[in-house]
């Protein structure tokens, strides 16, 4: 079997560590793999399949070598500097920012989903927003047997999904109130603050990036586009509320759907429990749903409250859960490089 070289830009981040986790799990046929990240992590080291690895800083001729594939976790404007050189040489680049996941000369790919446009790559392929990823996930094979009709999504999204300092944030808050036992001090701004505007612990908060001028933050607007983007249908009618909560890891979503054909329950709970990477967690005599508790470490995308939604014609609800980190990102980023491999291998 032919052997291939993988570049990780990253390495050292959140999703990068993850990625390393995931790519010794899944053994791929990678020969010769290097690890890359910024000029503050540079020199640091890294022990990947038993070997020590020293990180190298990224710049303009980290990829005169050659690479078969990389994998990008390092930002937007990273991303958008590095992964068009990075493809100048040859290279294929699956970049987790959001710099190329709307351009439609780069295919945004969900393996489970659509993983045909991977063929249609000009050297970069975007992975979708963590949260976009469970959703499609589990949307798609009720797309292709009820036909969508309209989509309203409810967030409630980890820290982890805004990284090391929104972590920060949450650990925290938790000090302080274990310190002070008092839950005022606990949501006031009276301590450091690295990543949201106000304290998260105790708190749920209903803007998850920057607001647009139509309302919407960024995230709710990436959800939406990239949902239509990856489903190939630019005229579905989505809407979306996402919120930041108190959770370390692992994004739940209540997800609202009107389809334009007739189902049966019971039939349509066969239809997820037999789709791929999907598990059926839906027993409420016995109080068994999806917690973030349990998909974190996994990645499966597990669904539960299955139910009909009586206020409208062929409406449904669940409730869809997933680790952020590893299948909103790190993971699906893999897949798309093993699917990559099972095409030119």
């Amino acid at each position: 079997m032919k052997k291939f070289k993988l570049a990780l830009v990253g390495a050292t981040g959140v999703v990068g560590r993850t990625a390393l986790k995931v790519l010794e799990e899944k053994k791929l046929p990678i020969d010769e793999y290097s690890f890359f990240a910024s000029k503050k992590s540079a020199g640091s080291k890294i022990n990947f399949l038993g070997k020590d690895y020293i990180v190298r800083e990224l710049n303009e001729h980290s990829f005169d070598e050659g690479f078969d594939f990389a994998i990008f976790s390092a930002g937007g404007e990273t991303a958008k500097k590095y992964a068009p050189i990075a493809a100048e040489h040859g290279c294929i680049v699956v970049d987790n920012s959001s710099a190329f996941r709307m351009d439609n000369d780069v295919p945004l790919i969900v393996p489970e989903v659509n993983p045909e446009e991977i063929k249609n790559n000009h050297g970069i392929i975007a992975n979708p927003n963590c949260s976009t990823i469970q959703a499609v996930v589990a949307l798609k094979p009720l797309d292709d047997k009820y036909k969508i009709k309209r989509i309203v999504y409810s967030t409630y999204q980890a820290v982890s999904g805004a990284g090391r300092d929104g972590i920060y944030d949450l650990e925290n808050g938790i000090k302080n109130f274990t310190e002070s036992s008092d839950i005022n001090i606990a949501n006031s701004n009276k301590y450091e603050l690295k990543k949201f505007p106000y304290p998260i612990f105790n708190n749920c908060l209903p803007q998850i990036d920057v607001f647009l001028d139509n309302g919407y933050t960024k995230e709710e607007m990436k959800m939406i586009n990239e949902t239509r983007k990856i489903l190939g249908k630019p005229d579905l009618a989505i809407t979306a509320t996402t919120v930041r909560v108190p959770v370390l890891n692992s994004h739940s979503e209540s997800i609202n759907v009107e389809f334009e054909n007739e189902f049966d329950i019971n039939e349509l709970k066969d239809l997820l429990s037999k789709s791929q990477d999907i598990v059926l967690v839906d027993d409420i005599n016995e109080e068994k749903y999806p917690l973030a508790t349990s998909a974190t470490g996994q990645d499966n995308v597990l669904v539960g409250r299955v139910r009909r939604d009586y206020s409208i014609k062929n409406g449904l609800n669940f409730w869809c859960v997933a680790d952020n980190i590893r299948k909103g990102a790190a993971s699906n980023a893999v897949q798309i490089v093993e699917k990559l491999i099972e095409m030119k291998s």
